[in-house]
């Protein structure tokens, strides 16, 4: 390091330290000298002679600096105490017991990011480093001394398997084999698939209803929140948690307003279960290690590659928000750190909708609907730390483009899957209002979990299961899905991804028909299709929506009258490409050339869905073409109405009723239509069965599909 020079100094300064160097190397010369003359009494007395000498000529010397030297020697004792202090840097071994009033004093770090903006969560830092040193070292209270049970679903589905029956089911489900049971419930049709060649299916099914928490296998600082907040099971969660808590897979199609509140709390609990038990077992093993000799060989396969188990997969922030809440009033932590940051960006306490609004909109949409986001959560002893890095985390909550913005990269070599590849359970909560998104993004994470990890994270390899290093580990995660109704976008999920050999159950309600719920007297036409695949079925709905039904609606079309109006035909298309093909064919076919229209599509601006609603209102355009996804995001209230055309079914059956008897009944309210003037048309085709049976009903679904005597079917209301 180059010297600094101070006021004029510089050149004293620098002579006086190169004598201070020589006087040292000459005391240790001559201590060197002393040490050998004790080993030798008898030595030469010449050389003591010149000995004595050389001391008498380096007396003036020392004599000279002799301030030096006293100041050279604080200056060595300066240097060793620093000298100390950097070898101290490393972190000693912690006690069993700390001094927790301590730990809990002391100051959480400081994160300058703005609002609503999340940090990278891939980063590491020290902070989390330590925690897990934290853990290590208290890891006498976190309950380890509860004893293991071999009748725990967590044991016998995470624990040590049969080699030959994991195989063999394993194989199973690569040859699609397997063995589905169908039975009723108080809650509707349940499914249940096993793979294997087992018949008994029978075993799957508990009979012994579980009342209350009690019956669960949970973890001893659970039961007590567990029955505060869920005393009693109500009817739908003694369907339900026999299979959440044996790790089954489950696709729950009935999720409401209404029971979402018992669904979240079944999820959060069986989630927490878990990763307390997981980590837990890695604490008990982690002492268990420590006791042991050098000598000794233990083998713990409790691990896998990196720390995150749960995944949330949630469609906005305040979904998350309430699954966060649902979560801490089980785990009950003493510190939350973050929590404020959290709040802040995740949390809208605006009031955005009036009551009007249909609750599953409301409950969709109210507070912060942001739809990009992912969240880590860490738990400790008595610790939830929010935003911390994936690969300390123990959950993660994210959106599905969340997540894939963080996953994604164009660069192959550039992508960031490792913190999931040892995720053992995803819960997919409001699953309906994903396939509203782009749906892709949906199954582009179900694709990316469990692979291998393209770097080792600090994993003990040593420590990790067999299953994960066979590449099985997609075998053994639970998949649970909460969504609104079905469709065949989560049939194919459930047929591609949810392979657990703890097997699979769909569960799904009985339905009434939304048509029986309309209380406007009209008539409601459907029409049934021939498409002999559903590749083909686009093209054979254009074929008859232009030749039948264009035909219809430009035989006879009324003059725009300023009290009652136009035609007032509304079509509502649920695809957007679909919308496209039907817009350009109105645009530019010579047999539309006399119909004036507009369209209102989800990308429509407001201005323009201004004017068209104006301009359909009175009379201007005689038809409005109208998608399914405008209606999810706005739910507009559409005036003019007269007949309604479904170029396909909505796949939420709210919407059919909401068109149908709220635009409807809301022109006759207003004396622009009589009851023989309104009316419906669907169209339909054997592809439509699921969307289908939630409009006619379970029990008259079949005959509509397979009724061989004709193809349109009337009904009144």
């Amino acid at each position: 390091m180059a010297p600094v020079k101070r006021k004029g100094k510089f050149v004293a300064a620098h002579r006086k330290g190169a004598r201070n160097g020589s006087n040292v190397q000459n005391r240790f010369a001559t201590q060197r000298v002393l040490e050998a003359d004790d080993n030798n009494l008898n030595g030469d007395a010449e050389d003591a002679s010149h000995s004595s000498e050389r001391d008498s000529e380096d007396e003036s010397i020392i004599e000279e600096d002799g301030e030096a030297a006293s100041k050279l020697n604080v200056y060595n004792a300066l240097l060793q105490s620093l000298q100390q202090n950097v070898q101290n840097v490393e972190p000693q071994r912690k006690k069993r017991k700390l001094d927790q009033s301590k730990i809990a004093k002391a100051p959480s770090p400081k994160i300058e990011e703005p609002n609503g903006v999340d940090h990278n969560p891939l980063l590491e830092d020290e902070i989390n480093a330590s925690d897990d040193r934290i853990d290590a070292a208290t890891a006498v209270d976190w309950n380890l001394d509860e004893e293991e049970d071999s009748s725990d679903p967590f044991e016998i589905h995470l624990g040590l398997h049969n080699e030959q029956d994991l195989s063999d089911r394993i194989q199973a489900i690569n040859r699609r084999d397997w063995r589905v049971q169908k039975h009723e419930s108080a809650t509707g049709r349940i499914i249940s698939s096993i793979p294997g060649p087992t018949t008994n299916t029978d075993a799957f099914h508990p009979r012994s209803q579980i009342t209350n928490p009690k019956a669960l296998k949970l973890k001893r600082r659970l039961i007590a929140p567990a029955q505060s907040i869920l005393p009693d099971f109500d009817k739908l969660q003694r369907e339900v948690i026999p299979y959440i808590f044996n790790y089954s897979d489950l696709l729950f199609a009935g999720r409401t307003v209404q029971n979402v509140a018992s669904l979240r709390s079944m999820a959060c609990l069986h989630a927490l279960n878990h990763v307390f038990k997981t980590r837990d077992r890695v604490l008990k093993n982690n002492a268990k290690l420590a006791k042991t000799d050098e000598g000794d060989e233990l083998e713990l396969r409790d691990q896998g590659f990196t720390r995150p188990k749960v995944l949330f997969l949630l469609e906005t922030r305040q979904a998350c928000a309430k699954m966060v809440e649902v979560i801490m009033g089980l785990c009950e932590p003493e510190q939350q750190e973050n929590k404020k940051r959290f709040q802040d960006t995740y949390i809208d306490k605006e009031e955005k909708f009036a009551d009007d609004r249909p609750e599953d909109f409301r409950e969709l949409f109210e507070g912060n609907a942001d739809n990009d986001f992912r969240l880590g959560l860490k738990f400790t002893r008595k610790t939830v730390r929010y935003f911390s890095p994936f690969y300390t985390s123990d959950m993660i909550l994210a959106s599905p483009l969340g997540l894939r913005r963080i996953v994604d990269n164009e660069d192959p070599k550039k992508k960031e899957h490792d913190f999931l590849s040892s995720i053992e359970i995803i819960v997919v909560d409001q699953a309906e209002a994903m396939l509203q998104q782009n749906w892709e993004h949906v199954e582009f994470v179900f694709s990316n979990l469990n692979l291998q990890p393209r770097e080792a994270h600090g994993c003990d390899f040593s420590r990790v299961r067999n299953w994960y290093l066979d590449g099985r580990a997609t075998h053994l995660r639970q998949t649970i899905i909460f969504s609104a109704y079905n469709t065949p976008d989560l049939n194919n999920l459930f047929n591609t991804y949810m392979v657990n050999i703890a097997g699979k159950v769909k569960m799904q309600p009985e339905y009434d028909g939304s048509y029986l719920s309309i209380n406007v007297p009209l008539k409601q036409t459907f029409s049934r299709i021939d498409a002999a695949s559903p590749g083909t079925d686009p093209d054979t709905r254009f074929k008859y929506f232009s030749t039948a039904i264009v035909t219809s609606l430009t035989r006879h079309l009324p003059p725009a009258d300023p009290t009652t109006g136009g035609a007032g035909i509304l079509i509502f298309i649920p695809s957007y490409l679909d919308f496209v093909r039907v817009r350009n064919y109105f645009s530019n076919s010579s047999a539309t050339q006399n119909i004036s229209f507009a369209s209102v599509s989800e990308y429509s601006s407001t201005a323009e869905v201004q004017r068209a609603r104006a301009r359909f209102l009175d009379g201007r355009h005689a038809v409005l073409l109208y998608t399914e996804r405008a209606h999810h995001f706005r739910r507009y209230r559409i005036r003019g109405v007269k007949k309604v055309v479904f170029y396909g079914l909505p796949d939420n059956p709210v919407f059919y009723r909401e068109i149908v008897e709220g635009f409807l009944s809301q022109t006759m309210a207003e004396g622009r239509a009589d009851a023989a003037d309104v009316g419906s048309r669907v169209v339909f085709s054997k592809w439509d069965a699921l969307k289908l049976e939630r409009i006619v009903g379970s029990k008259r679904v079949s005959s509509l599909l397979k009724e061989k005597e004709g193809d349109t079917f009337d009904f009144v209301s």
